[in-house]
């Protein structure tokens, strides 16, 4: 990068930091929906680990929901969004589970400095880890995972795994939509820009004189607001290098499912077009078909990438079937295939039995032959 173009990119930095600083006490929304989100939640602060970062702290956005005494769900929120896309599923759920979810640094109502600030997912796994023993003080729950919480969780297992005393006990781990196996992704021009110097200065430039929307559709002007909160058009450009260190470490961070004891319900809506069906079906196939622990593989066939929004209540559903006790073992999951399929609705989740392939022993009377169907003597 020239002299030129590290100047322009700080001046920016520095610009978007100031605006940043306006907002913490100051800012104006536009969406009802995206005002009680935040008016609900709290903060805790995090000393960054990153040894780029240099200690920086960061305030951490967070909320929880329903009874305390009743068993915990933890929900992990994807790129380029925030703990908001659960706001459709968790009224299914919170009267039966105690729900805790929060904002990464660089997303929703967090913290998001610009001033070079390093996004890791490595980090965000500490995070988590921090997040479960030390604010919500959780000793057994459940985590569900989607898109870039995917890796998140997946480097959580692999902490979680290697520590012999955790202070928790992870009970059951949801995977949903998500470009976990970059080979078989399919990007968007956008993500690729992302990753480059040039053009991302350029994109910082074109969010930098954005107008704020002031009126629309409730859902979208939610999320318009969300993202205009601490500059979030802007971080996402820096949280979006995320890519660079899941293609290093994704089958580093896969390998944990086959060695986790901990039961899997896989997730995925099948009209993504940015994370098609054939990455679920290779992680399922590589990492989760021959597993003792008990694994489930869901598919939506009325979702898109976002399964929690696009189809929350049967969302809601597999989780309460799977931590209900109410999912087959291998042994009696032809005849939860064959029960669950005639009761469902077309919009409903179809369940993908475990692939074992052997030769059949047909109980007949009757033997083919090349020259007709005979009753064995």
């Amino acid at each position: 990068m020239t002299l030129t173009k590290r100047i322009s990119l700080l001046f920016l930095f520095v610009c978007c930091s100031q605006a940043l600083q306006a907002q913490d006490d100051d800012f104006v929304f536009y969406s009802d929906l995206a005002r009680d989100w935040y008016q609900g939640g709290d903060y805790f602060e995090w000393t960054s680990t990153t040894e780029d970062n240099d200690n920086a702290k960061v305030n951490i956005f967070y909320r929880t929901w329903g009874d305390e005494t009743k068993p915990k769900l933890v929900l992990i929120h994807g790129f380029p969004n925030s703990s908001f896309d659960y706001y459709k599923m968790i009224p299914f759920l919170e009267d039966d589970y105690h729900i805790a979810t929060l904002d990464f640094p660089g997303s929703g109502f967090s913290d998001k400095p610009l001033d070079g600030f390093n996004y890791m997912l490595a980090e965000n796994a500490e995070i988590v880890d921090h997040f479960v023993r030390e604010v919500v003080g959780f000793e057994d729950f459940a985590l569900y995972t989607h898109d870039r919480g995917v890796s998140i969780g997946l480097a959580f297992l692999g902490n979680y795994l290697d520590n012999p005393d955790p202070g928790y006990t992870v009970n059951y781990h949801f995977l949903s939509n998500s470009g976990m196996f970059l080979p078989l992704a399919n990007l968007s021009p956008m993500q690729m820009r992302m990753l480059d110097t040039d053009t991302a200065e350029r994109m910082l430039a074109s969010r930098a004189a954005q107008a704020r929307r002031t009126e629309g559709e409730p859902e979208s002007l939610a999320y318009s607001d969300i993202f205009a909160f601490n500059q979030g058009n802007i971080s996402l450009i820096f949280v979006g290098r995320y890519l660079l260190e899941r293609q290093v470490n994704e089958v580093r961070w896969l390998e944990n499912l086959p060695r986790s004891p901990v039961p899997v319900a896989y997730l995925w809506g099948l009209a993504d077009n940015v994370n098609p069906v054939r990455i679920s079906n290779h992680v399922w196939d590589t990492y989760l078909n021959d597993r003792d622990v008990d694994s489930s593989f869901w598919v939506l066939p009325a979702a898109g990438h976002y399964p929690q929004r696009d189809n929350p209540e049967e969302v809601a559903n597999v989780i309460r079937m799977a931590l209900t006790g109410e999912l087959p073992d291998r042994e009696s999951e032809e005849a939860f295939m064959r029960n669950y399929g005639a009761a469902r609705a077309d919009e409903d989740a179809v369940f993908v039995g475990h692939s074992k392939i052997e030769e059949l022993d047909f109980p007949s009377s009757i033997e083919y032959t090349p020259s007709g169907y005979r009753v064995i003597d």
